[in-house]
Formats: C-alpha cells, structure tokens, sequence
C-alpha cells in the first residue's frame, strides 16, 4: 500500500471520509496529535486501528464527534450536568469525557470496558471530516504503539507509511500532548490521562476535581487501563530515558555526570533541557524543550523523536512542576521513561 499525504483541500478531505465509510484508515490532524481514524462504530474498522498500531486490544480508544447532539447515540443514560458545564466551557477542544457505553459502540472500540470515551476536537479538518463521513470516528495517536506520539504529518507517515491510505496534512499540533481524560462516571470528575485542559482548570468549572494515582506511576499487573495513556511504557524513544528531579543545580550536575560517564562507556547521550538551561551542560550534545512547561508539551515528543534519529543509546532529561500543563508532561515523560526518575 502507498501512503499518501495530502493537504486537507475539499477534495482530499471528501476522499478521506469515503475511506472512513468504507471501513479503511486515515490519518487525520486534531490540535493535540495527529490521529488514526476510523468508523468508531465499525467492529472489522476499529481492528484494523489495532492492528496498524500493533496495539493491545484492552488499551480503549477516543471516539470523536463534530457535534454535541451526536453524543447521545454513544453513551448510555443522560448526560451528567457537570459534563454539560465542561462540554460548554472545552468543546471543541483537548478534553475527553469518559461515559456509561450505549449499546451502538463496540466493546472493540472500548477495550472490552462498559464505559466509552467521547471528544469534540478543535481542528477544523478534524471535525470537517467527522461531518462528511457522517460517522463518529475513533482516533488514537496515529503512532506505532509505545512510540512517541505525531505531531506532525511527517511524524505520522515514519510509524503508518505502507499501512493506511491516506494522512491529511493538516500542520503542526497545537497543544501536542494528547487530550485531558477525565472519567465522569463517578461523584467527582476524575482524570486518568492529564492533557491540555488542566485540572485547574475543571475544578474551576465543576467545584471539584480529582487525579488518578496511576497518573504518576505505573499500573499494577492487575490493574486494566481505564484510559488510553495507562499502559506501563509508553510514549517511549528507542534509548533508555531517565529523568532528572530536583534543584535547577543539582541536576544540571547529576545529568552532567551521567552523560559524562555514558560518553566514556562508548554511548551516545542525549539531554532534553530547558532552554534557559542549555548553557549549564557546556558543549554536551543537548536538545532544547523550550523556554517552559507550555512550550515544553508542544516539543515533547518531537524531542523524543529527534533522539531516535540522532540514535541516541541514553537520554537524560530535566523535569518541571506536576501541575496545570506540567501534569501532563510529566506523564508523558514519565511513562516514556518507564516511571525512572532519579531524585537529586
């Protein structure tokens, strides 16, 4: 199969949408990644998501909708007044609500769980697409699985090129961490998957709001992922990643010895470091994360992509505050790492 990418005209967008109906992939541009679409209602379409990620089968996908009236053919029961308040304060936008299944959805597109995930993206291709298919569309990250996540059409076309049709071009993402997953199934807004939208933020609308422990550490082996996001390694680049924590010095020294030391090993390190940083780690090879946490989820993974194409053996990264959009890169970091942060 040829993968082409086309930019997201009229034409190339009504040609996705025939792909969607009829069953096949498309890699479609949101604000957060870039996704890998199909007919969330279509059992034979949502495995072969599966299969083009090589992705198990209990990781629960994200079905995407253009409107919000078209939520009532997925979820079971009513609509939480909360998740109203949310939906109008966020939709469109980086925020997954997580709901009791309607009997429409396949236990395919949830993970075999009784709940299902639901987001009105903010890209405008995205939602174009959603309407001309006239399908609710499942879209993970459009990466091969435990890869770092695309936030580019070329990021894409590296993990999916012989495997679908077609990636709409649709530039870089936005925000470029994957959506806040917040679980309304129980008295308070839970989040599972921290993402654009903080937990600031929903506090600020719903009165409350709580974070999952398993955001911040791995799962149990018999604990089943609610979210996607929850596996144990994710997200992760092909050299080993440790994170750094602590005072601004102190890891500036500890990353130095470490590079130092992997260097006289015969490795190839790598450091991920602020930008204001980058003058503590001298002539050190050293890839900037930008100037904050922001601008740090926006280059997150483009990061840990570069490290493969520079075939980094060994990266040491530096690390920012676990609140408003650093929760979220800090769960990115985190899983890619396989939770291994050094405490200096």
């Amino acid at each position: 199969m040829i993968t082409r990418v086309m930019k997201p005209d009229a034409a190339a967008i009504e040609e996705a949408a025939s792909h969607i109906r009829e069953g096949r992939l498309v890699g479609i541009p949101t604000e957060t990644v870039y996704g890998l679409g199909a007919d969330a209602l279509n059992p034979d379409a949502v495995r072969a998501i599966f299969e083009a990620k090589g992705r198990p089968g209990d990781n629960p996908l994200i079905v995407h909708i253009a409107r919000m009236e078209e939520i009532a053919d997925l979820i079971s029961g009513e609509i939480p007044p909360a998740a109203r308040r949310l939906a109008q304060a966020f939709w469109p936008g980086p925020l997954t609500m997580i709901f009791p299944r309607g009997e429409r959805v396949p236990l395919r597109t949830t993970g075999g769980l009784e709940t299902v995930a639901v987001r009105m993206p903010a890209h405008p291709v995205a939602r174009t697409l959603i309407e001309r298919s006239g399908r609710p569309i499942a879209a993970p990250s459009g990466n091969r699985s435990g890869r770092p996540s695309p936030t580019t059409a070329a990021h894409m076309l590296q993990d999916m090129d012989g495997r679908i049709p077609l990636i709409l071009d649709g530039g870089p993402c936005e925000v470029g961490v994957e959506s806040t997953v917040l679980d309304m199934t129980g008295p308070v807004p839970r989040i599972l998957r921290p993402g654009g939208v903080t937990r600031e933020q929903i506090a600020a609308v719903c009165g409350a709001c709580e974070v999952d422990s398993a955001v911040m550490r791995p799962l149990r082996e018999d604990e089943r992922p609610r979210s996607p996001g929850m596996k144990y390694r994710h997200y992760a680049p092909a050299g080993a990643l440790t994170i750094y924590r602590g005072a601004r010095m102190r890891v500036a020294e500890a990353i130095c010895a470490a590079y130092d030391a992997a260097l006289s090993e015969g490795k190839r390190p790598l450091i991920l470091a602020l930008e204001g940083n980058r003058p503590l780690y001298g002539g050190r090879n050293c890839e900037s994360l930008g100037a904050d946490a922001r601008a740090m989820a926006q280059t997150v993974f483009s990061a840990l992509r570069d490290a493969d194409e520079k075939r980094a053996d060994v990266i040491f990264s530096e690390s920012v505050e676990a609140e408003g959009i650093g929760l979220a890169v800090m769960n990115r970091l985190g899983r890619a790492a396989a939770f291994h942060i050094e405490e200096v």
